[in-house]
C-alpha cells in the first residue's frame, strides 16, 4: 500500500461530506479544495551580500522539502540600490503531497511554537477565496537548526483554493485545521 498523508485522507473522507451539508452542493465536485500552498521570502539585505540568497534558499528547501528558487528584481531601483535581474527574494510553491504534509506540519508543530499565539487573524483573505499568512519568525519551524541562523526573517505564506467565496475557503482552511481568532479575542 503507497503512502498517502494525513490531511488528504482526511480532505476526502470528512471535510468534503461537512462542507456538502454546509453549502447545499450538488455535487462533491462543487466543494472547495486546496489547489496549492505558495511561501515567498523577500530578502532586502540580498543586494549587499549574495551568501544571504543562499543560506535562505537552503533555508526554505529544508522548511517545506522542495527545492526553493529565488526571485529576481524586475526593475532597477536606486533608492534601494537594486538593480534589474538581481535576486532579492526566494519562493516555493507546494502542491499535492508535498502541499499536505507542510500544511500539517504548519498546524500541528510550527504555529503552536509562535510566542503569544492567540490564533491566525481572519482577514487574510483577497476576496477570491485565497488567505495569505505572514510569519514574523521562520525560526518556527523545528527544521531550522537556530545556531546556524544569522539573522530572523519572516515570510509569507498563500494559500490558493477553489473556493468562489472568502467564506467558503475560510470553512474549508478551518476543516483542515487552521486556528482562527475568535471574535472574542
Amino acid at each position: 500500500m503507497s503512502y498517502a498523508p494525513r490531511l488528504k485522507g482526511k480532505y476526502k473522507n470528512e471535510i468534503i461530506p461537512a462542507l456538502k451539508e454546509r453549502f447545499q452542493y450538488k455535487s462533491i465536485m462543487q466543494v472547495p479544495k486546496l489547489t496549492k500552498i505558495c511561501l515567498n521570502q523577500g530578502i532586502g539585505d540580498a543586494v549587499s551580500d549574495k551568501k544571504i540568497v543562499d543560506a535562505c534558499l537552503n533555508e526554505m528547501t529544508t522548511i517545506t522539502g522542495q527545492k526553493a528558487v529565488s526571485t529576481l528584481s524586475k526593475k532597477d531601483i536606486s533608492n534601494f540600490k537594486v538593480r534589474k535581474g538581481v535576486p532579492i527574494g526566494v519562493r516555493v510553491t507546494l502542491r499535492d503531497e508535498n502541499m499536505y504534509e507542510f500544511l500539517d506540519r504548519l498546524i500541528s508543530v510550527a504555529l503552536p511554537r509562535i510566542r503569544d499565539f492567540r490564533g491566525i487573524n481572519n482577514k487574510g483573505f483577497d476576496g477570491r477565496g485565497n488567505y495569505t499568512l505572514g510569519i514574523t519568525e521562520h525560526i518556527i519551524f523545528p527544521e531550522i537548526d537556530i545556531d546556524k541562523v544569522s539573522k530572523i526573517r519572516g515570510m509569507d505564506i498563500t494559500f490558493v483554493t477553489t473556493a468562489t467565496t472568502d467564506n467558503e475557503a475560510m470553512e474549508l482552511l478551518k476543516e483542515f485545521g487552521l486556528p482562527f481568532k475568535t471574535n472574542a479575542n
